[in-house]
């Protein structure tokens, strides 16, 4: 199920892009305002629905009425929307609005310009967080227990990226097929069909094999009844949230990391989305490339994950929660470096049989693969990791606090910082000297919490330690003194006893010895 789940993911992901970036009359300047505007609503409304569903519904009713809607949609996409495209999108109306506005407003135009497209973005996002989290990982809670989870909860990891090096080759094959049609045919509407059929087609898969096992494989009668205490994870309002995060350092030098990802990320990506259309201006190229794009992705991400567990061991924390920021920084400077100063490069460009553009493609590809890997191999466990030398409150509190204010504010930090640019400056090409020098800033703010960070939670994370090797030492201290006095015991049992046998000994001797003189006496 979650070989499939993902591989359709992977598919969606890379069509979205190539979707709302190569359309007429939009650019990747739209995906900021997307995010924001469009997505986050959504989001919060489908989750709202959901809430709704989930009281009256089954839970294999909720499954069905959550995956059979997204099904049918990316069907009739394929088949309906795609082709009806220029009947349904109203190009005028979009061409009188930009003309009022200015060009500074083709990101917001672009949306009402190419609304199908935005839909299906926003469907494809969904996919992401509603089948594989809620959908998927509520499943295998439900019917797992703790102990068959930590055994197979990291192999649907390592399976996830097996997914994606699958799914990339398949956009790759889908997106190459323009090559043997005839001029006139609409070939990215062709790929796109395949596409979309390979995911209805799978969906189905999914739910099957959600039927079969609730049928065959789940015994209800004896299925685990795990009874699941609800943690106490306090439901901090935004203003509490934000006085936990600015009274404790190591606090609010976990926020700084998570803040910093998030708009680091989306700083980058949406840069080298421009990047990438201005490569591959057709959309079966552009496929083509993220199909690549997808399966290094799931190679790096399959790689790094061994790799994390042996950084981890061998160097320690601070060295593990660096990488992350290091290559960031160093793969960001020379991104934006090739965009900015990529003139006086082009003859040593061309020696390679590189323009600076395809140069910068190919740097922000490496950049953005390292960035999604090492999240899942580096940062993830390094946050999660340094909770833990917190005491009881201060973990429930800080972490809550993070979830709150710092994953959403990393996230739509990113786009309102590109907004704000875009509207400024005109355009996202004009931007991109600040938006570099921001990126520079994050980061090296990035590196700074991490080292703040390194300097705390090494000496509580060695507090641990001892405390651990402590209650050790006593344990085995109380059974060796329980064992001793347990001998003890038995010593002075044993001379007591010694002590009896003797005197009886004794006594069983001075009666021979009489007897003796006795009879030597009598003789006499």
């Amino acid at each position: 199920m979650f070989f499939c789940i993902l591989f359709n993911y992977t598919i969606l992901r890379d069509t979205k892009d190539v979707l709302v970036v190569t359309a007429k009359g939009s650019s990747a300047e739209i995906i900021p305002f997307l995010k924001t505007w469009v997505n986050l609503p959504m989001a919060i409304g489908f989750m709202l629905l959901y809430t709704k569903l989930a009281d009256v519904l089954s839970k294999e009713a909720l499954f069905y009425t959550v995956i059979f809607p997204f099904i049918a949609f990316f069907g009739a996409f394929g088949y309906l929307l795609y082709p009806m495209r220029d009947a349904i999108h109203p190009t005028a109306l979009a061409d009188r609005l930009l003309a009022a506005l200015g060009p500074s407003f083709l990101g917001p135009v672009a949306i009402l310009r190419v609304w199908s497209f935005c839909l299906f973005y926003v469907m494809a996002e969904l996919w992401g967080s509603v089948v594989i989290s809620v959908l998927f990982w509520g499943f295998a809670n439900q019917i797992t227990t703790v102990e068959e989870a930590k055994e197979f909860y990291p192999l649907f990891g390592l399976g996830a990226n097996v997914a994606l090096i699958f799914s990339g080759r398949t956009v790759k094959y889908f997106s190459n097929m323009r090559q043997n049609l005839g001029p006139g045919v609409d070939g990215w509407a062709i790929s796109l069909r395949g596409m979309m059929s390979i995911v209805v087609l799978l969906g189905l898969v999914i739910a099957g094999i959600y039927w079969g096992v609730n049928k065959f494989v789940i015994d209800k009668s004896a299925a685990p009844v795990v009874e699941r205490k609800k943690k106490d994870k306090p439901k901090l309002s935004m203003g509490e949230s934000l006085k936990v995060l600015v009274s404790s350092r190591y606090v609010r030098d976990l926020a700084t990391l998570v803040v910093a990802y998030g708009i680091s990320i989306n700083l980058v990506e949406v840069t080298w989305k421009s990047k990438l259309k201005a490569q591959y201006p057709s959309p079966n190229e552009y496929s083509s490339f993220m199909g690549d794009f997808s399966t290094a992705t799931g190679i790096a991400t399959f790689t790094m994950m061994l790799l994390g567990r042996v950084i981890l061991r061998k160097f320690g924390w601070g060295v593990a929660a660096t990488i992350t920021p290091a290559v960031l920084l160093l793969t960001g400077v020379g991104f934006f470096s090739l965009i900015l100063f990529g003139e006086p490069l082009t003859p040593l460009m061309a020696t390679l049989g590189m323009t600076p553009l395809l140069a910068a493609v190919y740097v922000g590809a490496m950049q953005n693969i390292f960035s999604k890997s090492a999240k899942y191999s580096l940062f993830d466990p390094c946050k999660e990791m340094a909770y833990i030398p917190l005491d009881e409150d201060m973990k429930v509190k800080g972490k809550a606090a993070i979830d709150v204010v710092c994953n959403p504010l990393g996230k739509s930090g990113g786009a309102l910082i590109q907004q704000f640019m875009i509207l400024s400056f005109g355009s996202l090409a004009n931007s991109t000297p600040y938006l570099g020098g921001i990126l520079l800033v994050i980061v090296l703010a990035w590196l700074g919490a991490v080292r703040s960070l390194d300097s705390q939670f090494s000496p509580l994370a060695k507090q641990e330690l001892e405390k651990e090797k402590m209650l050790k030492a006593k344990t085995v201290e109380t059974t060796a003194q329980v064992v001793g006095s347990g001998n003890g015991s038995l010593q002075e049992t044993l001379a007591s006893e010694n002590s009896a046998n003797g005197s009886a000994i004794k006594q069983s001797q001075e009666p021979e010895s009489t007897t003796s003189e006795k009879s030597g006496q009598q003789s006499q």
